[in-house]
């Protein structure tokens, strides 16, 4: 069966965790196992699929070959050997026929090592290494894919794994030219009329403080603070809180931080750490938030420090945060504090 081009309802519904009929929890056991994995850094090696290109990391003359094969322009894969949700990429959703399909009808993909020292041409000409390219563009939550269109600009950026119907839409929001006309989240968006769900469908944590919610750090807290952007009839949301949440390593390091949790489609007013009034939806949309469960970290002062908004696992949390705790932030990248970490 032919991969469909336009994003249908069903599957812009299931990007959002939602049954299009009811906004019941429609998720595919496909995308369900997709969750469920150990995070810990592999053993074995990634190998590359046979089909992402043999490149000589010269990204302009990638481009122009992909043009010239009309196609939509580049996916450039920035990943690790060991890195679990590297492996789940390629295992599970280039696993997929229908995705693999559209993928190579609509681009061609360059591999990126984030610690290689292969040089890399750049769009703008500049010669860099792997390392350093990766660095620049701020991809050290891997897998991390560059969507670059066939005017060399940036389209899509995704850092971190995305389960499969999330995926397939951030393929066509850029293979179809939405994001000309719209952002990301909007475009998931419309696959649901109604974004309200009821409060009792989002999951508790003890440490999360009640409304209302003043987050203003203008004047320096005690306390670093994480920000849970969450919503209701959502599998993963439930994964992170009924799996990696209940791990004592995990729900003890929450008792050194001020935690909130926003319904990041809700009307619930709030003052973010900058001092700003605003709405849990208005705020998701000015960050930039489509996926849920998404976790924002903040310093003493209200600096956004990290975010982890793709799917998290317990190696990958731990490490964010023992990062925010130690203030390893005040000194290196996230990704070059991994680095003696293996992952």
């Amino acid at each position: 069966m032919p991969f469909i081009v336009l994003l249908t309802p069903l599957l812009l519904a299931l990007a959002l965790g939602t049954s299009p009929a009811a906004g019941a929890a429609d998720t595919s056991q496909a995308d369900q196992g997709a969750l469920d994995f150990d995070d810990f850094p592999r053993e074995e090696i990634l190998h590359y699929p046979s089909w992402f290109k043999q490149s000589f990391l010269d990204i302009p003359a990638d481009l122009e070959e992909a043009v010239a094969a009309d196609k939509q322009g580049l996916m450039v894969y920035f990943g690790q050997k060991r890195c679990s949700y590297c492996h789940q990429l390629i295992k599970v959703n280039f696993g997929l026929q229908d995705i693999v399909e559209y993928a190579r009808r609509h681009f061609d993909l360059v591999p990126i090592d984030i610690w290689g020292v292969d040089e890399v041409t750049t769009l703008s000409g500049e010669v860099v290494s792997e390392r350093q390219w990766s660095r620049a563009q701020e991809m050290d939550f891997t897998p991390a894919i560059l969507f670059i269109d066939a005017d060399g600009e940036v389209a899509l950026r995704l850092r971190g794994y995305y389960p499969p119907y999330q995926f397939r839409a951030a393929l066509e929001y850029v293979a179809d030219g939405h994001y000309k006309r719209e952002s990301f989240r909007d475009y998931l968006a419309r696959g649901e009329n109604r974004m309200v769900f009821d409060a009792e469908d989002m999951n508790d944590e003890p440490f999360f403080a009640p409304p209302p919610y003043n987050l203003d750090r203008r004047f320096p807290a005690k306390r670093p603070l994480a920000v849970f952007f969450e919503q209701g009839n959502c599998h993963p949301c439930d994964v992170l809180h009924g799996q990696v949440l209940r791990t004592a390593a995990i729900n003890r390091r929450f008792d050194e931080f001020d935690s909130v949790q926003l319904d990041m489609w809700s009307d619930t007013p709030i003052v973010t750490p900058a001092g700003e009034r605003t709405t849990a939806r208005q705020w998701a949309a000015e960050l930039g938030l489509f996926y849920a469960p998404a976790i924002l970290f903040f310093d003493e002062r209200g600096r956004e420090v990290l975010r982890l908004d793709s799917v998290i696992g317990f190696y990958r949390l731990r490490n964010a945060l023992s990062y925010i705790v130690s203030k390893a932030y005040l000194t290196e990248s996230f990704g070059d504090w991994r680095i003696s970490r293996v992952f």
